[in-house]
C-alpha cells in the first residue's frame, strides 16, 4: 500500500475512533509499526494529528486530548518552556496559575523560589508546590474535573476575584493565526479571564502544537499577553502581530 493511501486510511481511523493506536493500525493495513510510527509523524508534522504515547489523536475539535496523554506530549519542550518562564519570576512574588501540562512544568521549576504566593485553580500545580516549604498555597475552590484535577465555575471565579497578582502564569489548548488564545471549556476559561484581569502582567506558556490546534472557546489575545513563552519561532505573521502588541516572544530550548 502506497503512502498516500496509508495516509488516508489513517485518517479515517482516527475519524471513527477518536485515536490510532501504532500497533492496532500497523495490523490492520499489513505494515510495520515503525511504517506507522513515520506515517503518524508525517500526519503530525501536516497538522492533521497529534502524536500520543503508542499513537496518535485527532489534532482538533471540540474536546480536549485527555489529560494522560498531553502530560505524555513534549515533555522536554514544556521543561525548557517552564525553566525559561520561571527564571524570570521573582521570587517575593504573588502569581496565578491556570490548569494545563505546561503550567505544572512552571510548578516544577519553581521548586526553589523563596516566599512566593500561588493563587491555583489546578490541584496538579498545588500538589507539585507542596515540596517548596517557602510557597504559600491558595487553591481556588470550584467545581472539581477528574479528568485532570482542575477546579472550574463561580466559585473558583470568585476566589481569584479576590486577589492582585504580579503575575498570571497562564497555558491554552489552541492559538489561531490572528493570535486568540483559545480553550475547551468555557468555565475554565472564565477563570483565567478572571486572573488576566487581575494581574499586573501576564506570561503564557505553550508549546508549538497549539500553532496547529484549534479550540471552541476564547481565553483572550496575544495582545493581552506580557511574554509568550515557547519551543519554536511562531509564523512571520504572528511574530509581527506579537512585535505590533509589544509582546515579547521568548523561545526556550
Amino acid at each position: 500500500m502506497s503512502q498516500t493511501f496509508r495516509l488516508d486510511d489513517l485518517m479515517q481511523i482516527a475519524r471513527e475512533d477518536g485515536r490510532i493506536v501504532a500497533e492496532d493500525a500497523a495490523a490492520r493495513l499489513g505494515v510495520t509499526v515503525q511504517t506507522i510510527r513515520r506515517d503518524l509523524l508525517k500526519l503530525s508534522e501536516a497538522g492533521k494529528l497529534t502524536r500520543v504515547h503508542g499513537g496518535a489523536v485527532l489534532a482538533s475539535g471540540t474536546s480536549n486530548i485527555g489529560y494522560d496523554d498531553r502530560r505524555a506530549l513534549y515533555t522536554d519542550e514544556k521543561a525548557a518552556i517552564a525553566a525559561a518562564c520561571a527564571a524570570e519570576i521573582p521570587d517575593n512574588a504573588a502569581i496565578f496559575m491556570n490548569i494545563g501540562t505546561t503550567t505544572e512544568a512552571v510548578a516544577r521549576a519553581l521548586l526553589a523560589h523563596r516566599d512566593i504566593l500561588v493563587v491555583t485553580n489546578n490541584l496538579n500545580v498545588a500538589n507539585t508546590l507542596v515540596a517548596n516549604p517557602d510557597c504559600r498555597i491558595v487553591v481556588a475552590g470550584g467545581q472539581l474535573r477528574r479528568t485532570d484535577g482542575g477546579l472550574v465555575g463561580t466559585l473558583a471565579n470568585t476566589i481569584v476575584e479576590q486577589f492582585k497578582f504580579d503575575l498570571a502564569i497562564i497555558g491554552c489548548s489552541a492559538m489561531d493565526d490572528d493570535g486568540d488564545l483559545l480553550d475547551f471549556d468555557i468555565m475554565e476559561v472564565g477563570v483565567s479571564q478572571t486572573a488576566i484581569r487581575r494581574a499586573r502582567r501576564t506570561f503564557l506558556v505553550a508549546d508549538h502544537s497549539k500553532f496547529s490546534r484549534s479550540a471552541p472557546a476564547r481565553i483572550a489575545s496575544l495582545a493581552d499577553i506580557d511574554t509568550f513563552f515557547t519551543d519554536r519561532k511562531p509564523s512571520d505573521d504572528l511574530a509581527s502581530r506579537c512585535t505590533a502588541w509589544n509582546t515579547r516572544v521568548v523561545v526556550a530550548g
